[in-house]
């Protein structure tokens, strides 16, 4: 008697020899094939092109990269200034603490005479949206970032080329559509960024401002005002968000 596992197997070799088997597999990936074309090729909602949606991608990530590298400077600048005010109270004597608070502070404050340090970054209008206000920031960091790019060697040349075509796979599997949730998950993202950034960056101003005009006063009111300068640093909600940030 033959078995039903026997039969079928038969079909299946039947099929196989006949070459119908063999053809409805390459007409089925075929169709696949058109499937997912048709859906790359599906237009997203903000009506952008599928170029121009992996051209914004490519964007988003180099800004992201060139603004966590100022943010990062920036908050290890304050983290830095902080455990020095905190090692600095083991002097009790005036005449010896003044003059390390002076550098202390000299040591944040000198990154707003860096231009190449800490990125520039505009301020978000009222009624600009999120994207706009992102894409128009990223819009001023590349400008910046050429500007002070300085000369590749061959070797980071030939590494940036191999993680663009990296890069350029992993979106060639993608739909346009995925991409652009991808694109829109990067603005928010860079949003927040942008936010605390600003907050530290304004902190290093405004101590570089009240710094200078400190230098009118005496030595006695100025050692009080230079510790209330970083106490206020140390308070200010901007610097509590980020200040215990594990660096990775």
């Amino acid at each position: 008697m033959v078995g039903k596992r026997d039969i079928k197997r038969g079909s299946l070799q039947r099929t196989s020899e006949g070459g119908g088997s063999t053809n409805l597999v390459g007409k089925f990936t075929q169709s696949v094939r058109r499937i997912v074309q048709d859906v790359k090729d599906e237009p997203p909602a903000s009506g952008m092109t599928r170029d121009e949606v992996i051209e914004t991608n490519e964007r988003l990530r180099a800004v992201r990269i060139r603004l966590e590298e100022s943010y990062d400077t920036a908050k290890k600048s304050l983290v830095t200034l902080m455990n020095k005010y905190g090692d600095s109270k083991t002097h009790r004597n005036i005449f010896n603490r003044y003059p390390l608070l002076k550098i202390m502070i000299k040591d944040v404050i000198k990154l707003e005479t860096q231009y190449w340090t800490l990125v520039d970054i505009p301020k978000q209008e009222k009624q600009e949206t999120v994207p706009s206000y992102v894409m128009r920031a990223c819009s001023i960091m590349e400008k910046t970032q050429k500007s002070g790019e300085g000369v590749k060697t061959s070797a980071r040349l030939a590494e940036e080329a191999a993680e663009r075509k990296d890069r350029m796979e992993r979106l060639e599997t993608m739909t346009t559509v995925i991409i652009e949730q991808e694109n829109t998950q990067m603005i928010n993202d860079l949003y927040r960024l942008l936010k605390k950034y600003s907050g530290l960056r304004n902190l290093i101003r405004e101590l570089k401002s009240e710094y200078g005009d400190s230098k009118l006063y005496p030595i006695f009111p100025r050692y009080t005002m230079l510790k209330d300068m970083i106490k206020d640093i140390m308070h200010n909600p901007d610097y509590m968000e980020v200040c215990h940030e594990v660096d990775n």
